[in-house]
């Protein structure tokens, strides 16, 4: 069946007005493939949603306003942030899954709420995989093990021998089970063959306190986050979590590279849409996000973070989302954590 120009422009503005899921019983393949490189190349028309499923003021809310703001200015388009937090992200995830897959609503995910959380729940409301089609790498950010100096350890090693010589004497504090930093140590007695002792809280600030006094042993944080407390002597900065070290603090060598080969933790966050946008709208989005993320003022953004920005396709991003997710959910099992 052959459809002439008018034609053609009917039936996508049925498809770009309703979404391509409402035309498939009735739309040819064809005409199909048309309206989706059509829609592909008219995103965005109207102004573009970026949910956020944390708090505002973290650095996911942070990293998302930086790539709002540029898409804004690259694409003449409104990109805005809104911020639902809740359910440990399930709130804003639920409802981006089941808003249209048409590229105006998109999600800022973290490795917490799309890797970590399926590794550790059974529970979960939302299914990362099968309810969201993967964007692409927003940006990893390296963390840094913090010791106490009552510990009297300076590095990884001593860290290491003191843990062998007294199994369970040394204790590390987290915001909580199943949270990276209670993760990063989980690997690290793991890889390294240690007893260490877990200390769950609320939140950061008042582990820093008792780590100050000396009644709690380490801890894992953000670099930017710790560094004051490293330059004024109150805590010592052992090594980064990440495979390379910190663009902001490049005398802290890794883990990796301070006795734990192939040791690595980062945390990482991403955009994603609903399930069901087609390729095309998938390589348009992630190839102005890439453009973003490549520009000058971004990159000196992130590194004042101490994050590096993504790049790369869509496919990459979902294979080193797969890879994040069954490495925890092997630490999990073998470890026996679980969020439920």
């Amino acid at each position: 069946m052959k459809f002439g120009p008018s034609r053609r422009r009917a039936l996508c503005a049925v498809v770009l007005g309703n979404g391509l899921g409402k035309a498939l019983h009735w739309l040819p393949a064809v005409a199909m493939v048309t309206c989706a490189s059509a829609q592909a190349q008219s995103w965005p028309a109207k102004p573009v949603r970026m949910v956020v499923p944390v708090s505002a003021g973290g650095a996911t809310d942070q990293l998302a306003r930086v790539v709002a703001e540029a898409l804004t200015r690259n694409l003449g388009q409104q990109f805005f942030v809104d911020v639902k937090p809740g359910a440990a992200g399930a709130i804003a995830s639920i409802e981006v899954a089941h808003a249209p897959a048409d590229g105006y609503t998109l999600l800022v995910a973290t490795s917490s709420t799309h890797a970590v959380a399926p590794a550790l729940s059974t529970k979960l409301r939302y299914n990362p995989v099968d309810d969201f089609t993967p964007i692409g790498l927003i940006a990893e950010a390296n963390n840094v093990v913090l010791a106490s100096p009552a510990l009297n350890v300076k590095n990884v090693q001593e860290l290491i021998a003191l843990a062998k010589q007294k199994p369970g004497y040394v204790n590390f504090a987290s915001s909580g089970i199943g949270s990276f930093g209670h993760l990063t140590f989980e690997l690290l007695k793991a890889q390294a063959g240690i007893s260490l002792t877990h200390i769950p809280y609320k939140g950061t600030a008042s582990s820093y306190t008792d780590m100050v006094s000396g009644s709690v042993h380490l801890a894992a944080d953000a670099v930017t986050s710790a560094i004051p407390y490293v330059k004024d002597g109150r805590l010592r900065a052992l090594a980064v979590t990440g495979p390379r070290r910190a663009s902001v603090a490049p005398d802290i060598p890794t883990v990796a590279e301070s006795g734990v080969p192939g040791f690595s933790v980062v945390s990482w966050f991403g955009l994603y849409a609903p399930r069901g946008l087609p390729p095309e709208q998938v390589r348009r989005i992630n190839g102005e996000l890439n453009k973003v993320l490549n520009s000058p003022d971004v990159k000196a953004r992130f590194a004042a973070w101490g994050i590096d920005p993504g790049q790369g396709s869509a496919t990459e991003f979902a294979k080193l989302v797969a890879t994040d997710t069954a490495r925890w959910h092997r630490l999990a099992t073998e470890n026996n954590i679980r969020l439920d």
